[in-house]
């Protein structure tokens, strides 16, 4: 069984920081970030602050998108301390079958360090290559070495799934199979998946979910040296060279994004590093500070965030304890329990709302596969119901309930083929939100709270026609995707 038992927590003065500089953190993050989702503070092992932006929720896990990478690193660690593989065994030694008939020297000289560096030689990112393929693998090893293992850092998530299937290999046991004795039931991390390939190999370089709380307790463990409740459940040596720059990438200051990589770590100023994931997934451990933050966001400027945590948490944290300041201590846990993303704004009704009573709104085949929508409005909700043509889980008849000036929980197929960039979701939880913007407009906002997206639906009626729109926050492709047209039948 996971030791499930919650971190401890503690007044943040009681840890040597002010809950005032934590208030601060959190009013410039509303005000300058759009948008944070989950925020967890550590300082000397203790919960010093934490909030979620509801619907975003503790108990709910979150895509981690590249964070996965670390968790990736740690697996390698651990089949490292148990003697099943070295970091400068040769890559090709794992693939015997994949390989290319004709190796080069460059391919040759690649060695997991090298996966675990981003440091292959590749002058690309391998990944869209590699995952095209009906073999990954083969497609990965055929891919030109153009340079020098371990002299040119790329960053490369085709490298991690590579050490994914290494691991896999190894043990008999997808990444998550393994991990879960050795870390997850350790930490107490319970719930978490790894989305997988068609062949089983957990993607490795992306694709785990877990809750903020876990990415606290996994950036914890490492900044205790890999040791947890009294035992060393990762070797020191392996936390140390982890997070150690392996390969430098850039010579810019002011860019946390080039102060060095290690092995699926990224090396930060002020002695820092972090485990990060797209659109602003983050476990930042800070060792002179003795302090881990987690965040789970929706951010289209991954470094603003960090610039606040930089300008605002760091220098906060210089003395070991603080006087008590129960009154602004009690003030900041108001803010944090009251934190929400706005709903749309706008009214509850339309004069329009009666006359789309009964009417289907029908669509020409299109990218989202939208076939149908129906609208049934009411003072305090609206129920939407579509079709979505095709085949899967996606497919059929659905419904979606939003609050006016609240957030309805729900699944929704609605927008699962998008946000466009990444592959097609199934069913998603979510939270929705809808309202009059305009007499003759209808805006939706569905935040798939165990993701970074957020998607705004705009239904505009004219006469017998609908004008649908769908835009997300932030994505790898097109946030905004075309009108689509509906006409009643």
């Amino acid at each position: 069984m996971a030791n499930t038992q919650p971190l401890p927590r503690s007044l943040p003065e009681a840890q040597g920081i002010s809950s005032k500089a934590v208030a601060r953190f959190i009013r410039a993050a509303e005000k300058n970030i759009q948008s944070l989702h989950s925020f967890m503070l550590l300082r000397h092992g203790s919960v010093v602050a934490e909030g979620w932006w509801r619907p975003y929720r503790a108990e709910a896990p979150h895509m981690l998108f590249s964070l996965s990478k670390s968790f990736t690193s740690t697996a390698v660690g651990l089949a490292v301390a148990e003697g099943r593989l070295s970091v400068d065994d040769s890559v090709l030694k794992f693939f015997p079958d994949d390989a290319p008939k004709k190796i080069s020297p460059r391919l040759q000289a690649m060695k997991v360090r090298h996966l675990l560096s981003m440091s292959t030689g590749h002058h690309q990112d391998t990944t869209e290559r590699a995952m095209r393929s009906r073999n990954p693998f083969k497609a990965f090893l055929s891919i030109p070495v153009r340079h020098d293992p371990g002299a040119y850092f790329v960053y490369n998530s085709g490298a991690s799934y590579m050490l994914a299937a290494i691991v896999q290999k190894l043990t008999g046991q997808t990444l998550i199979e393994y991990l879960t004795p050795r870390l997850f039931t350790p930490l107490g991390i319970e719930g978490a998946w790894w989305e997988s390939h068609p062949n089983g190999v957990n993607f490795g370089g992306w694709g785990l979910n877990i809750k903020t709380e876990d990415i606290a307790r996994f950036g914890q463990l490492y900044l205790q040296k890999g040791r947890w409740n009294g035992k060393q459940i990762l070797p020191q040596s392996w936390v140390e060279e982890a997070t150690s720059k392996q390969v430098s990438n850039g010579d810019d200051p002011n860019s946390d994004w080039a102060q060095g990589y290690g092995y699926q770590f990224w090396r930060c100023r002020h002695n820092s590093y972090r485990g990060d994931g797209a659109f602003g997934q983050y476990c930042i451990v800070m060792p002179d500070q003795d302090a881990v933050a987690a965040i789970t966001a929706g951010l289209p400027d991954m470094q603003a965030v960090l610039n606040l945590v930089w300008d605002i948490l760091l220098p906060a944290m210089e003395a070991s304890s603080l006087p008590p300041d129960q009154p602004a201590a009690k003030k900041l846990q108001r803010t944090l329990h009251s934190l929400e993303l706005k709903p749309p704004e706008g009214a509850a009704a339309s004069p329009l709302a009666d006359s789309l009573k009964g009417k289907t709104f029908h669509f020409a085949p299109n990218y989202e596969k939208l076939k149908t929508l129906s609208f049934d409005f009411s003072d305090a909700s609206a129920t939407i119901t579509y079709r979505l043509a095709g085949s899967g889980p996606w497919s059929g008849e659905h419904r979606l309930v939003c609050g006016h000036g609240s957030w309805q929980d729900g699944v929704a197929a609605l927008g699962a083929l998008g946000p466009r960039g990444v592959a097609p979701l199934p069913p998603r939880r979510v939270a929705a939100s809808g309202a009059w913007t305009a007499d003759d407009t209808y805006t939706i906002f569905l935040c798939m709270y165990e993701t970074p997206f957020i998607a705004t639906i705009t239904c505009r009626f004219e006469g017998e026609k609908v004008y649908y729109r769908f835009k997300v926050n932030v994505s790898f492709g097109p946030t905004e995707m075309p009108e689509l047209v509906g006409a009643a039948e």
